[in-house]
C-alpha cells in the first residue's frame, strides 16, 4: 500500500538532549546517534535539522542545570534521553524524577514538544529501586503529555546490553555503529511523530 509522505513547510529544529549515548561516545562522528538519525530522517524526506545536545557523563541533574540555555529560540522540539548515568551512580530515583520534571517543565513553558526516551534499571539495585526508576518515565510522559519510548535500546531487541554484546563497544555500555543504526530505525518513526507536533 502506498502512503503519502508528510510534507513540512519549514525546516524543524530538534534538540537531541542527552548523555554519551546521544553524543556518540567512542564512535566516528558519522556513526553517532545524531548523524545516523539525521541521515534516516533525510531519507524519509523530513525537513529537519538535529542539534547534538549530548554531553558525555551527564546525569539528569546536569540536564536540568543546562536545559534553560539549551532551549534556544530556534529549537522547535526536543528528544530527552537522560538517566543512564544516574543508574551507573545509583542515584535515588526520586532525585532523577525531580530533575526530569524540571527539564519537561522548561520545555512545556516554551511550548516545545518532547519525545521522552526511557532507560531500564538493572535488577541489582533491588525491586523497589527498579520499579521507581522504570516507572518515572511513563508517569512523567503522561503528566506532561509527551511522546514516549520505553527504552533507548528498544531497537536492539533487548534492553540488556549483556544480551546484545555484538552491538556494543568493548565497554558494554555504549552501542557500536551497527547498534546505533538499529536504535535509530526503532526511534525514527517516533521522531517523525514529534516533528508533526510542531506548530
Amino acid at each position: 500500500m502506498l502512503t503519502a509522505t508528510p510534507a513540512w513547510a519549514d525546516e524543524v529544529t530538534v534538540l537531541a538532549f542527552g548523555d554519551s549515548l546521544t553524543q556518540g561516545y567512542g564512535l566516528a562522528e558519522a556513526d553517532g546517534f545524531v548523524p545516523q538519525l539525521q541521515g534516516w530522517l533525510d531519507e524519509q524526506g523530513a525537513e529537519v535539522a538535529l542539534i547534538n545536545g549530548g554531553v558525555s557523563g551527564d546525569t539528569t541533574a546536569g540536564g536540568a542545570s543546562r536545559v534553560e540555555w539549551s532551549l534556544t529560540p530556534e529549537v522547535d522540539a526536543m528528544i530527552v534521553a537522560l538517566g543512564g548515568n544516574d543508574l551507573l551512580r545509583g542515584i535515588d530515583p526520586a532525585v532523577s524524577r525531580e530533575n526530569l520534571d524540571r527539564i519537561l517543565a522548561a520545555a512545556e513553558a516554551r511550548e516545545v514538544p518532547v519525545l521522552l526516551v526511557g532507560m531500564d534499571a538493572p535488577g541489582n539495585y533491588g525491586a523497589e529501586y527498579e520499579a521507581a526508576f522504570d516507572g518515572m518515565y511513563p508517569e512523567l510522559a503522561e503528566a506532561y503529555d509527551t511522546l514516549y519510548v520505553e527504552s533507548f535500546f528498544e531497537g536492539l531487541g533487548t534492553t540488556d546490553p549483556a544480551e546484545a554484546r555484538g552491538l556494543f563497544q568493548s565497554d558494554g555500555i555504549h552501542p557500536n555503529a551497527e547498534g546505533v543504526g538499529l536504535i535509530v530505525e526503532a526511534l525514527g518513526p517516533k521522531v517523525l511523530e514529534l516533528i508533526e507536533e510542531v506548530d
